[in-house]
C-alpha cells in the first residue's frame, strides 16, 4: 500500500478497483496478447501500470484509458514518453472509431467487475477496429463468454459473442494476486475476431433477436419460443435441417446450428450479381447505347453507369459500409453508404432508391450532390452521387456488406490521408467531389 499512500489515494470501491501486483503474472498476461511491433495497444484501466510496464517493453505505441484522476496523474509522470497517450476519462466514452486510423490495434485490460460487461460490449460493438482483445474479468463472466452447449453457463451472450469472436478462457486468477483482494476468482479471457468464411453468414440483427428469444425461457422447447419468426412447420423444418429434435432446448443448440436456424427462418435475400444481368452502357458523353451483360462490361472495360449514396445522421456523421469479402472488386474495403450499377432502362435516381433498400434496408428522400466522370479510378463508371439523412437502424446484406457505421467527416478526412488503401477508390473520388456539400448538410442538422 506504500505507493498508494504516497499518492494519497486508495482503491475506490465505487470504481471496482483491484490492482494486479504480481509482476510475473502481469508479464504472462501481456505475453498472451501476442503483441507485434506494428501493433498499437489500447489498455483499459491501467491503474498503477502493472500491465503497462510489460506492454512498453515491446516498444509499441500505447493508449491508456484511466478514469481515476489521481492514477491518471501518476501514469502521466511514470510513463511520460512520445509513444504513450494517456486519456483521463470513462472507457465507455472512448470513441473506438479513431482506432481505424491506426490499425492493427489490440486491447487489454483488467476490467472492474461492476462494469465489465458494458465495457467489453462497448469495445466489441460494430463497427469494430480490433482483431484481438484480452481482458481480466470475474470468472463467472469468463465462463459465460466461453461456454459451450450443454453447460449451465451457455446462454444468449455466449452464442451472440461467439458468432463474431473466438473466445477462450486462458487462466483462473485467485484473489491473492490483487490488491485489495476481491471476494471471487477472476479469469483472463481472450477474444479473437473471426475470419471471413469461418462461419456461415447471417444477418446480425436477426440472429440476436432469434437467439435471445430462444433463451428467453430456458426450460421451454425452442420451437415454442420462436413462433413469431415463422409458422410451426417451418420452425420444425429449421430444427430438423439443423440435426436437432423438435424437443431441443436453447442450451443444447450449437453456434453453427443457431446460424442455420436463423438462415432458414430469416433467409438472406441476395440481390444482383448475375453476370448475365443487363446494365446500361454509355458513350463518352454518358449517353446510353446498347446494353451489355455485367460480365462483358467488366471484361471489356465498357463505360457504364453507377450510383453512390451518402447518408448522414442527425449528428452530421457519414454512414460507411465495409464491403464483403465476397465482392470481386475491393473486398474488405470501406465504401459509400450504398452503391451499385444502373440496370438497363433504369434512371440514376431509381437505381439509388433500389440499392439503398437492397443493401442496407433503408428508405429516405435523396438529393443529387454531384457526379464523377468515368475513369480508371471509378472502374470506368459514370457515377451520380446522392445524399440523404437517416439514423438507422440498418440491415446489412451479408452478401454485400461485412459491417458498417457512422463516422465524423473530420475522422474520414484523416483516415483517407493516413490509410487510403482502406477504401474503395470509387468512394474516395465521390467523397472528395462532394465533401463540402456533405459538410454543409452536416452543419444544417
Amino acid at each position: 500500500m506504500s505507493l498508494l499512500d504516497s499518492l494519497g489515494a486508495s482503491p475506490r470501491k465505487s470504481l471496482g478497483q483491484n490492482f494486479l501486483h504480481d509482476k510475473n503474472l502481469a508479464a504472462w498476461i501481456v505475453e498472451k496478447l501476442g503483441i507485434d511491433p506494428r501493433d498499437h495497444v489500447l489498455e483499459v484501466g491501467p491503474g498503477l501500470g502493472a500491465l503497462t510496464e510489460q506492454i512498453l517493453l515491446f516498444g509499441v505505441s500505447t493508449t491508456l484509458l484511466e478514469k481515476d484522476r489521481a492514477f491518471s496523474k501518476y501514469l502521466h509522470e511514470k510513463f511520460n514518453a512520445p509513444k504513450v497517450e494517456i486519456i483521463q476519462g470513462d472507457a465507455l466514452d472512448y470513441d473506438t472509431r479513431v482506432d481505424f486510423l491506426r490499425q492493427p490495434v489490440k486491447v487489454i485490460g483488467n476490467l472492474p467487475y461492476c462494469v465489465s460487461s458494458p465495457i467489453l460490449f462497448h469495445f466489441a460493438s460494430e463497427p469494430c477496429p480490433y482483431e484481438r482483445m484480452l481482458f481480466t474479468v470475474q470468472r463467472e463472466m469468463a465462463d459465460r463468454l466461453s461456454a459451450r452447449p450443454g453447460t449451465k453457463e451457455y446462454g444468449s451472450v455466449s452464442v451472440i459473442v461467439q458468432r463474431q469472436w473466438r473466445v477462450a478462457r486462458l487462466k483462473i486468477l485467485p484473489p491473492s494476486v490483487f490488491l485489495p483482494q476481491p471476494q471471487v476468482d477472476s479469469a483472463v479471457v481472450s477474444l479473437d475476431r473471426r475470419r471471413p468464411r469461418e462461419l456461415e453468414d447471417a444477418d446480425g440483427i436477426k440472429f440476436s433477436e432469434i437467439v435471445k428469444a430462444g433463451f428467453s425461457e430456458r426450460r421451454k422447447q425452442v420451437r415454442k419460443l420462436l413462433t413469431r419468426f415463422g409458422p410451426a412447420d417451418w420452425i420444425d423444418f429449421a430444427l430438423s435441417d439443423s440435426g436437432l429434435p423438435f424437443t431441443a432446448r436453447a442450451e443444447e443448440i450449437s453456434l453453427n446450428q443457431w446460424i442455420r436456424i436463423v438462415n432458414i427462418l430469416q433467409p438472406i435475400v441476395v440481390y444482383g450479381g448475375d453476370p448475365n444481368e443487363l446494365l446500361t452502357v454509355v458513350d463518352e458523353n454518358d449517353e446510353p447505347v446498347t446494353p451489355h451483360s455485367r460480365a462483358a462490361i467488366h471484361r471489356e472495360n465498357l463505360l457504364h453507369r453507377a450510383v453512390h449514396i451518402l447518408l448522414v445522421n442527425d449528428k452530421g456523421e457519414l454512414l460507411l459500409q465495409k464491403r464483403s469479402y465476397r465482392k470481386d472488386r475491393f473486398p474488405g474495403c470501406w465504401d459509400s453508404s450504398a452503391s451499385g450499377h444502373v440496370n438497363a432502362g433504369e434512371s440514376y435516381l431509381d437505381c439509388a432508391t433500389r440499392e439503398l433498400e437492397e443493401e442496407i434496408g433503408a428508405q429516405t428522400n435523396l438529393i443529387e450532390l454531384g457526379s464523377v466522370p468515368a475513369s480508371r479510378a471509378t472502374g470506368h463508371e459514370f457515377i451520380q452521387i446522392f445524399g440523404g439523412t437517416h439514423d438507422g437502424p440498418f440491415h446489412w446484406n451479408p452478401h454485400e456488406i461485412e459491417t458498417g457505421g457512422f463516422f465524423r467527416l473530420e475522422m474520414i478526412n484523416e483516415w483517407i490521408k493516413a490509410r487510403p488503401t482502406d477504401f474503395a477508390s470509387g468512394f474516395v473520388e465521390c467523397y472528395r467531389t462532394v465533401r463540402e456539400s456533405l459538410a454543409t448538410m452536416a452543419k444544417a442538422l
